[in-house]
């Protein structure tokens, strides 16, 4: 027994005397050390043991059961489709994470430039299709998981979209993400882990109802919790001003409350490569979660107030800001993103050991809208107060590292916060927003001696009853390059919101980037089918990764066996949305008919308002017609579908005047199956990738000016909807790329809106006549109380139609009868389909990238190499 026992002490490896989890990866260096505290033995055996796993079928389906069984604790008879997609997704995960420790650990060797995306929003969707597709392992799956009882098909659709955004702001966020990894470039992204989300949209009566989206019911399995990674974020308290032994002024901000803020990672897998970036979410956690003393005198509110108040932070996105409260709440839950993120970049960084000027040449930080500007403030903060730098020092780096997407020119989109608010929360901060004012404001007058004004308009700082901060302003003060999204747009911000500060920096500051949409998402996994036909006839997918290839498609167009095989895409598409409006709203559509589709935000300047005021028109039209006129009628059916924001009255409204018209048209037998209307409700991602693929025509008819690009533009277009728009953000730059005689146009020009908007107002120009009998239907009640719609119709009368639907009427009335009049015209209408599709690939999100990563984040591909290991 003694020699038993001596052989097993001289084979079991010696272990180190200390393990310590390194919360950044290992360098080069670090690695060497750490393999060298191992005995050989064991280096040999970790090695051995964390080779990849294989992806045959017979493998995957071994790990599949592994987790049903185990993991799930499941009877491989006693399963439903949701556990068979919670097996599914453990399975793909653990290949994903394979990946992305192979991508994070060379990166952490190599430590090159990265850019790090602050979004408030990234808005995902499902993420086991798109992983599967993007591996290359979908088949495989779906083969593996359909011998073994259940179809991919039904897997897929148990998965529940991530809630972590609402709009175009977020959806852009998460393209681009994809782009940056499917073409290797070093990137973080960092946002917030919502509990809540948005809010799940419900239609009762007519009017949008808001219930709490609880899409973390059950674990998820595309995140990784770094429950060891903790950051104290504070709030409030007061700043401590000393003179260091230099005599150099010294702040000292100590806060009076704390949260912590905690991270967990999302892998993003690139398409065909190797590489996987990750998306790093923070929550927010009390730093005390119970207090027993208070508990156990009774009072037990108070146990679990810290609690309540700090997980509040990242419970809902946009927290309804029509309160005080509502406003604090987004600007703590703004600052706690922004510090925690910005404390993970600098552990990052001073890891390497380099000097702090080198921190623009290994950090590139992107700002996407004004939300993460307090990241602006925060950096300067660490660099100045904790890392002892001198003001002019700090502020180089600063401004080197930051660059600013603008998404508006909207003047409520403006973020500004009040000084009383951000003294009260962020006393230290709102000391270096001055300084920053100042300092810049003593250089405009330098420049510009004399002006008085030109310092008020530029001011970081607005002269208002409390004072507000600009956060435009900072973020454009803060930034070395300012960008906007399409080519009208990024001219507007620099003739109008941004005119004086192009003045002073000069132009080469403000540039464009149009934005983008991956192909990979948007057509590959939204509409399997046409990808397949599109891989046929170019001969390979390689225009998954290079979108202009699709120009092969132009030599199709007057070939009639690919025209039939376009068409039947298209119906199969259309008939599997019919499916999707008779589940969800409990309307049958005819798939024959023309669908118009217009599904985004609700907001008054996207102007769904119009386009349901022109479905009236044409409900009264047509049932104004003789029999035999009405022969002669294109059927169409209307699909809309977007969230207007809580607190927003008006969007709302718009919502319920969508559902009274539906509720009558679709009743009406007199008008049949020519006109149907639809609200879906609850759009998000999912939805969105069976709506797109179907669409005939969208609608993108946004008042010149205001859309700054538009995203859902490019993924019709893409999947050969033709599109009816005004000549408004990406629409102009979609018309240079497929032809004028593949888009239909109207609707005043950009330059024209603001002599316009001055006649409505000052030159009472009566209303369209087409316009005025549509509000007299409603008036007299033909869809519900007219009483309900009154502060809708006082937008067009009382508010002087601000977003000049009136005028816009006519061409739109117009519009449409062209729209109708091409769409009867089959053969004519399948070839514009085609060259919409075959001439978009400008507008692919690979290219936006690129763009930002060679002129702006300065930034090279770093590809992984397989190393065979998890």
């Amino acid at each position: 027994m003694a020699d038993v026992n001596k052989a097993e002490s001289n084979t079991v490896p010696k272990r180190p005397m200390h393990h310590r989890r390194n919360l950044t990866g290992l360098t080069s260096k670090e690695l060497d050390a750490e393999k060298a505290k191992w005995p050989k033995s064991t280096v040999q055996l970790w090695e051995k043991l964390s080779k990849k796993e294989a992806n045959d079928i017979e493998t995957i389906q071994k790990s599949i059961v592994h987790h049903v069984t185990t993991t799930l604790a499941r009877a491989a008879y006693n399963m439903d489709n949701f556990t068979a997609y919670q097996a599914v997704a453990l399975s793909t995960r653990d290949r994903l994470i394979s990946r992305w420790n192979e991508t994070q650990g060379q990166l952490s060797k190599a430590d090159p430039k990265r850019v790090y995306y602050l979004s408030l929003e990234f808005l995902l969707g499902r993420s086991m299709d798109n992983a599967l597709l993007n591996m290359g392992l979908k088949d495989t799956y779906g083969k593996s998981i359909e011998q073994l009882g259940f179809r991919m098909e039904d897997v897929i659709e148990s998965e529940v979209d991530a809630a972590l955004g609402n709009g175009g702001l977020g959806r852009l966020a998460a393209c681009y993400m994809d782009s940056l990894a499917t073409l290797d470039y070093p990137a973080w992204g960092y946002g917030l882990r919502y509990t809540y989300g948005i809010f799940q949209q419900r239609i009762v009566d007519g009017y949008q109802t808001e219930y709490p989206d609880y899409w973390l019911n059950f674990d998820n399995p595309w995140e990784l919790p770094r429950l060891d990674i903790s950051i104290q974020i504070g709030f409030g308290g007061h700043v401590q001003t000393t003179q260091d032994e230099y005599g150099v002024t010294r702040h000292n901000w100590i806060p009076a409350s704390s949260v912590q803020a905690i991270a967990y990672d999302v892998p993003i897998p690139g398409y065909d490569t190797g590489n996987c970036n990750n998306i790093r979410l923070w929550r927010s956690k009390p730093t005390r979660v119970f207090d027993l003393t208070s508990f156990n005198e009774g009072n037990y509110e108070k146990s679990v107030e810290d609690a309540t108040n700090a997980e509040k932070i990242t419970s809902v996105l946009y927290p309804n800001d029509n309160t005080m409260a509502g406003k604090e709440l987004r600007l703590k839950q703004q600052y706690f993103w922004t510090a925690a993120s910005l404390h993970d970049i600098v552990r990052r960084f001073k890891k390497s050991a380099r000097e702090w000027t080198d921190f623009p040449d290994q950090v590139a930080i992107q700002l996407n809208d004004t939300h993460p500007t307090m990241a602006i403030v925060e950096l300067q903060r660490l660099l100045v107060d904790e890392e002892m730098l001198s003001w002019d020092d700090a502020w180089d780096i600063v401004t080197k590292t930051f660059a600013f997407t603008n998404h508006t020119v909207l003047p409520e989109a403006m973020e500004k916060w009040s000084v009383p608010m951000m003294e009260y929360l962020l006393p230290r901060h709102l000391q270096i927003i001055f300084d920053i004012n100042l300092f810049f404001l003593q250089k405009v007058e330098m420049k510009f001696p004399n002006d008085r004004g030109l310092l008020n308009r530029m001011s970081i700082i607005e002269e208002a009853q409390p004072q507000q901060i600009r956060m435009a302003h900072l973020a454009v003060v803060g930034s070395h390059k300012v960008n906007g999204v399409a080519a009208l747009h990024s001219n507007l911000i620099k003739t109008t919101i941004f005119k004086d500060f192009v003045a002073y920096y000069g132009e080469e500051k403000f540039v464009n980037r149009t934005n983008g949409i991956t192909p990979r998402r948007w057509l590959h996994q939204a509409n399997p089918q046409l990808s397949a036909l599109i891989t046929e006839t170019l001969g390979s997918q390689k225009w998954l990764k290079e979108l202009t290839l699709l120009k092969g498609l132009n030599n199709k167009v007057d070939d009639p066996e690919f025209r039939k095989k376009w068409v039947a895409i298209k119906r199969a598409n259309k008939v599997r949305l019919a499916e999707l409006i008779k589940t969800r709203c409990n309307v049958t559509v005819s798939p024959d008919a023309l669908f118009d589709v217009q599904v985004k935000r609700i907001h008054e300047y996207k102007r769904q308002f119009m386009n349901i005021l022109y479905v009236i028109y044409r409900y009264r039209f047509i049932k104004s017609m003789t029999p035999s006129q009405k022969a002669g009628v294109q059927p169409r059916v209307v699909i809309f579908g977007g969230k207007a924001a809580p607190g927003y009255y008006i969007a709302k409204l718009v919502i319920k005047l969508i559902n009274g018209v539906a509720k009558v048209v679709n009743q009406d037998p007199a008008v049949g199956d020519l006109l149907k209307v639809v609200f879906i409700p609850d759009y998000n991602v999912s939805v969105a990738e069976v709506i797109v693929p179907a669409s005939d025509i969208s609608q993108h008819i946004s008042t010149a000016g205001t859309e700054a690009s538009g995203t859902s533009n490019m993924k019709f277009v893409l999947n050969g909807g033709l599109i009816i728009g005004t000549l408004d953000g990406a629409n102009i730059e979609i018309l240079e790329e497929i032809g004028e005689d593949n888009i239909f146009i109207f609707g005043c020009l950009a330059h024209d809106v603001e002599d316009l908007r001055h006649a409505q107002r000052y030159r009472n120009v009566p209303m369209n006549p087409a316009l005025q009998g549509v509000i007299s239907a409603i008036e007299k009640g033909t869809f519900e109380d007219p009483k309900v719609f009154q502060p809708l119709i006082s937008t067009l009368t009382v508010g002087k139609d601000f977003y000049l639907i009136s005028y816009d009427f006519a061409s739109y009335i117009a519009a449409n009868q062209q729209v109708d009049a091409a769409y009867k015209n089959q053969e004519e209408w399948i070839k514009k389909s085609i060259r919409c599709t075959a001439n978009m690939g400008k507008f692919s999100s690979d290219r936006s990238v690129k763009e930002y990563a060679d002129e702006i984040w300065d930034i090279k591909p770093h590809p992984v190499v397989d190393e065979g290991y998890m």
